[in-house]
């Protein structure tokens, strides 16, 4: 059942971090093209992890006794609206901080939490999510690879597709089947963190349209894993995965991937004459952001009181990737009401690639279909 989300404010000590934080960022990515600031998500720069950590900005939710900064979640939405809205290189680090590190306190046995987590906070463990299958995308249920006893630990064979950052990354939380098959559909899953550095696991990157490689197909021949890769329960892992991809779905990162493009634009549109239609564009624009925003954080609210807002973080994806494509398309035809101005350079080569990339706005953390048939069930429409 979806609950009603309600406005709500981020209390004065968390939007104090913002100043700081911005600061930080202009110092940091002084003469970062808006076409690389528009790869935030995307852009993979250890170092700059690292230098997250050092101030302690990476596992800002998690308690101090494993690295974190024991702050709340409203505090992770300003740094993470910084972050995106700045367009830093977020990419090394993103996983691990959002999803991962959550899912291995909540789940995790100690010696897991002991031994990953501070390696998430110091940027030293960068993880990689193996949810989709080939012949499976976002239908999770219906995945196929298979974890067997083992000695003792497990066995694991099978294959994930379009695993971001898999060539990258030292681990990965993979979703497999320990039992049954998929015709039991949510029975029968659970998740095991993958070291990829075992012999048996493979990576082949896959280049996109924008000619950057940060998707993979990752395969699995005969990876023996120890007993304590299990996170939680053998069978959970239907449960488990459900309160991670609310982590996954539920901030502002789905408000602001187009946001380098729009910044753009607008210092173009200061150059020119007043023009009613490129305003009409942008108040369109920023009206459907203010409100994706207000939404956004009413859901952050909700992580901060312990709920799972499984429903209304897909409410809000959904409708924030949506948003997220429409930009460029809106931008692209303001520019092209306006023949006679040329564009800038760098206008331009941020809408190409926003353009060829924006498409999988709404496949990242679930297909919109998907998305749909959650928010179908938490209204009790099927």
């Amino acid at each position: 059942m979806i609950d009603t989300l309600e406005l709500t404010a981020i209390p004065q000590e968390d939007e104090a971090l913002r100043a700081e934080v911005r600061a930080f960022l202009a110092d940091t990515l002084d003469g970062l093209e808006p076409d690389e600031r528009a790869r935030s998500w995307m852009g993979f720069d250890a170092g700059f992890s690292r230098q997250l950590a050092e101030r302690g900005w990476l596992g800002l939710t998690l308690p101090r006794e494993v690295g974190g900064a024991a702050r709340g979640h409203f505090a992770r939405f300003v740094l993470s609206e910084e972050l995106l809205g700045a367009g830093a290189p977020v990419s090394a680090h993103w996983i691990a901080d959002r999803q991962s590190a959550p899912l291995i306190h909540k789940y995790g046995t100690a010696a897991q939490q002991a031994f990953y987590l501070p390696r998430i906070c110091r940027a030293e463990a960068f993880f990689c999510i193996g949810m989709s299958e080939p012949g499976s995308g976002s239908d999770l249920v219906s995945i196929r690879s298979r974890a067997e006893p083992s000695g003792g630990g497990w066995r694991l064979n099978g294959s994930k597709i379009w695993t971001t950052n898999a060539h990258r990354s030292h681990y990965m939380i993979a979703l497999v089947r320990t039992s049954g098959t998929a015709d039991d559909r949510h029975q029968g899953l659970s998740q095991l963190i993958v070291d990829l550095s075992l012999p048996g696991v493979s990576i082949r990157p896959i280049e996109d349209l924008a000619g950057d490689a940060h998707f993979s197909e990752v395969f699995f021949d005969n990876v023996e894993l120890p007993a304590d890769a299990l996170i939680g329960e053998a069978g959970a892992g239907w449960a488990q995965v459900n309160a991670e991809l609310a982590f996954e779905r539920s901030g502002p990162e789905r408000l602001y991937s187009s946001i380098a493009l729009l910044e753009c634009w607008l210092t173009h549109c200061r150059t020119l004459s007043d023009d009613a239609s490129s305003r009409a564009t942008l108040g369109s624009i920023l009206s459907q952001m203010a409100v994706l925003r207000a939404m956004s954080l009413a859901v952050a609210g909700k992580l901060a009181a312990g709920a799972s807002p499984a429903t209304e973080a897909a409410l809000v994806k959904d409708l924030g990737t949506e948003l997220e494509q429409l930009i460029p398309r809106l931008i692209g035809d303001a520019l092209g009401r306006r023949p006679e101005v040329p564009p800038p350079l760098p206008l331009l080569r941020t809408l190409a690639y926003l353009e060829q990339v924006s498409p999988t706005f709404s496949l990242r953390g679930g297909t919109r279909e998907i998305l749909r048939g959650i928010i179908a069930r938490g209204l009790g429409l099927r």
